[in-house]
């Protein structure tokens, strides 16, 4: 019993890992929310074909648990502005069991509310993603996927925040499953990240031959951006063109097509060695001090420039006199191309009252999106501490300590008694087949309880009669 309860402890602190926030709160009410959401595809099946028809909707955290936990899920990440969709019109097959019902005023039951007007959609709704319309299979997906920082929605013929592998960021074709791929490097179990930052990988021991693709040439490596933005956000609003190579970002990574012009390919060749040696650090760590010097270089060319500019004899203006940054900044390459922002991308838009309009139109490229989080689940000796464990918390053990603590105390020692007896009882009926190493089979528990139930005597009784009257008939004939 005591391995029993050790193990039952175990599995429910490894759930607490996996899962821990409350879960007990939708967050429809709280209007919208960059938060984390989950596509029901139980709910809201994908179509199986273009032609056929598919109502998007996404949940939140809470609902997945609690009222989608036997669904299949999609694990959509973060999305901006978004209000969950259970237990509205979009979702109907499931009701949202976390609310208050207004037409009984209880909680749960909750069907055909009204939808909210501002969520945005896009394939990642019905489990697909990126520009390959790829079915993401986080047991079978190799390598990383990238999310944008989502500038446009699919209604500005933008991605809607779409997760990207590199290749696909590149027009190039994807390596295949099978294919292997040395590495000369410990491989690291990877999972998509949120908004192009790092990462988290856990080192494994391998062999030096793994299957995870690595990078592709001209694709940046991890470490040197935090964000990416890419290129159908960046030829919806191409205003931001003119920030690529500048302080802050990276230079652009083009996007190959094959109608292509060799003008395009020309301009595209300076980024691809310049991002090349970046991407060679990532492969070779005997590199990374030179590659450092190199973008040290880089910047110190950059800084100097600057300081050419502003220390000419207008240094003495005041600064309202002082031309906007935009000025500056040379013509916005042409082709089609996506961004990789460094980390402190933000302190280097110009803000000048021409600018500002479209900065203020996309709150992300302004300050950094914190993400709602639902309050974290208490441990249970928080609770215990508190005085706040309750039949409903805490693990089954402590529930039914918890059970036990609210009874009459006569009858709880009575309820122990009787379970202390029929587990004794119940000990000694198994012990046997654990010695021979017999399996206990349904007629065995069948019978035992049957004895407990003091139902033996008329059992032996009635089969011995049965067997009398066999024998008779037989002898009658």
């Amino acid at each position: 019993m005591i391995i029993f309860i050790a193990s039952q402890l175990q599995l429910e602190a490894d759930a607490r890992e996996a899962l821990p926030y409350q879960f007990d709160t939708c967050t429809k009410p709280l209007g919208p929310l960059r938060q984390a959401i989950f596509a029901c595809l139980t709910c809201n099946p994908p179509p199986t074909s273009d032609n056929k028809s598919h109502t998007p909707a996404a949940v939140c955290y809470s609902c997945s648990i609690s009222c989608h936990g036997e669904h299949e899920l999609v694990e959509l990440f973060t999305k901006r502005n978004f209000v969950c969709d259970c237990g509205t019109t979009r979702i109907l097959s499931s009701p949202c069991t976390l609310r208050l019902n207004e037409s009984t005023s209880q909680k749960g039951d909750v069907t055909g509310d009204t939808p909210a007007e501002t969520n945005k959609y896009n394939h990642n709704f019905a489990g697909r993603f990126c520009a390959c319309d790829d079915q993401y299979d986080p047991e079978k997906e190799k390598g990383t996927m990238f999310q944008c920082l989502g500038l446009g929605t699919v209604e500005d013929g933008g991605c809607g925040e779409d997760w990207w592998h590199p290749e696909c960021l590149m027009g190039l074709p994807r390596p295949q499953p099978t294919e292997t791929t040395p590495k000369e490097y410990k491989e690291e179990t990877k999972q998509p990240i949120i908004e192009g930052q790092e990462e988290t990988a856990q080192p494994t021991d391998v062999q030096e031959e793994v299957d995870e693709a690595p990078l592709p040439p001209g694709f940046p490596a991890e470490d040197d951006f935090d964000h990416l933005i890419c290129y159908k956000c960046v030829n919806s609003f191409p205003w931001i063109k003119q920030y690529a190579s500048q302080q802050g970002f990276l230079g652009p990574v083009y996007h190959k097509q094959p109608s292509e012009s060799n003008e395009v390919k020309s301009e595209d060749k300076p980024t691809r060695d310049a991002s090349l040696s970046s991407s060679e650090t990532n492969k070779k760590r005997s590199a990374e001090d030179e590659s450092e010097e190199s973008a040290s270089k880089k910047t110190k060319v950059e800084t100097e420039g600057v300081i050419a500019e502003t220390t000419t004899p207008s240094a003495t203006t005041p600064a309202e006199n002082t031309p906007p940054l935009h000025t500056k900044l040379p013509s916005a390459p042409t082709g089609t191309f996506s961004l990789f922002l460094r980390e402190d991308f933000r302190n280097h838009f110009c803000r000048c009252p021409s600018c500002f309009p479209n900065l203020k139109s996309h709150s992300q490229l302004l300050e950094e999106e914190e993400a709602y989080e639902p309050p974290v689940s208490e441990s249970d000796d928080e609770e215990a501490q508190n005085g706040r464990g309750s039949v409903g918390s805490g693990s089954t053990y402590e529930r039914g300590e918890a059970l036990l603590s609210n009874m009459d105390r006569v009858k709880a020692i009575e309820g122990v008694m009787v379970y202390n007896h029929l587990r004794d009882k119940v000990k000694t009926f198994l012990q046997p087949f654990a010695e021979s190493g017999r399996p206990v089979g349904a007629e065995d528990i069948k019978a035992y309880f049957e004895k407990l139930r003091g139902d033996e005597e008329g059992i032996r009784l009635a089969g011995a009669g049965a067997g009398a009257a066999d024998e008779s008939q037989e002898g009658s004939q």
